[in-house]
This record gives structure tokens, sequence and C-alpha cells, in this order.
């Protein structure tokens, strides 16, 4: 969460969760949705500048940590952008982790939803013309043969990437703060509709 200690966010057990809310982590007035709230000034991880209300892929109550290669990791989300900030209006919604760095990011730049990779140099277009608080849904397939994403049941991009220790995290990651000029109460919005992942174990060649 965007709250907390200087460089040391709070985070919440995954125990909490079934009946945790607040202002930045909520049920959105529908009630079918799960809203992620982070402002611009918000409190940061050490190893990041931005703040994020996020999930991080768990394993019961050990950090979830998978290699490429084994067997098949699928993230299927339906989810909405519905805020940016408004000096650098850029928000991202899901992402791939590994223990250094991001590997993939759903990102909005602006009014362009991409797929971003190798730090922004590798780029996919999902909607060039993405309007807010429209939903959308993006499946990311990670097996032995690199990254498939997909955009509303539309085939996208194949990226060759492997690597071990990823996770997924999914939610509102604002990528500014008030050294871009931001306002710090300003705020990048995610709402979560539905979010399944699973992992499935390579089958073993039969001789």
């Amino acid at each position: 969460l965007p709250i907390g200690q200087k460089g040391k966010p709070e985070e919440i057990d995954p125990r909490r969760l079934p009946s945790f809310t607040n202002e930045f982590f909520r049920l959105n007035d529908a009630g079918n949705g799960v809203v992620f709230t982070a402002r611009a000034g918000g409190v940061t991880t050490s190893g990041s500048s931005y703040p994020r209300s996020e999930l991080r892929e768990m394993n019961g109550t050990q950090k979830a940590a998978w290699d490429s290669a084994d067997g098949t990791h699928t993230l299927d989300v339906c989810e909405a952008i519905t805020k940016t900030p408004t000096a650098k209006p850029e928000v991202v919604s899901a992402q791939i982790h590994d223990t250094e760095d991001d590997v993939l990011q759903i990102r909005l730049e602006g009014t362009t939803l991409s797929v971003q990779y190798d730090d922004g140099e590798g780029e996919a277009v999902l909607d060039p013309a993405y309007q807010l608080g429209t939903p959308f849904r993006v499946t990311i397939v990670v097996t032995a043969d690199g990254i498939a994403v997909s955009y509303n049941g539309e085939h996208k991009t194949d990226i060759k990437k492997s690597g071990s220790g990823w996770y997924w995290k999914v939610g509102a990651y604002v990528q500014s703060n008030p050294s871009k000029g931001e306002a710090p109460d300003a705020v990048g919005e995610v709402v979560v509709y539905s979010l399944d992942m699973s992992a499935k174990e390579a089958v073993p060649d039969v001789p």
C-alpha cells in the first residue's frame, strides 16, 4: 500500500485480505470490482520512486517465485484503469516481476495501453486510444518458449524472455511523483473485476 514508513510501505498479510479494506483497497460501489488506488505522493518501496497499491503473488504465506521454464504459468485478469495522474499520466496495472526488477508491464501512458519489457525498449501496443474506465481483459501465458500476451481475446505478441524468481503483481502502480511536477494527492486507480492465476507442471517426455 502507498502508506507506512519511508522506504517500507505497509503490507497486508494474505490471511487479512478477505476482510481488509481502506481507501487504497476497497470494493467499488457496484460491488463487482476491487479498486486499487495510489497517490503520487505516497510511500514507495526502497527500490522504487513510485507508489503502488498492488497484490503480489503468494504461495500460501510464502512469497511466490517460479522459473519461466517450469511448466505453464498463466495470468488472466479483467480490469479497467480509471484514473491517472495529470503531469505524467502513467499507470501500470499488471506485472511480471523478478528478484530485481520488472520483467513485463501492462502499462498505460496517456491513451496508449501497451505491454512493455526490457525497461520500455520492447513494446507491443494493445490499444492506441484507450479510454479511462473501459474494462479490458489481458491473458499472459509463460512457458519455456517465452511469454504470449492476448488482449480481449486477441493474440497480440510473443516475447522471447526467460528467467527465474518470477511472480505476478496486479493493481495500481503509479508512474509519477511530485518530482515530476505531480500534485502529491494526484492518483492512479485501477478496478480489478476478475483475476485468475494458474500453474501447470511440465509434462515429462515419455521414452
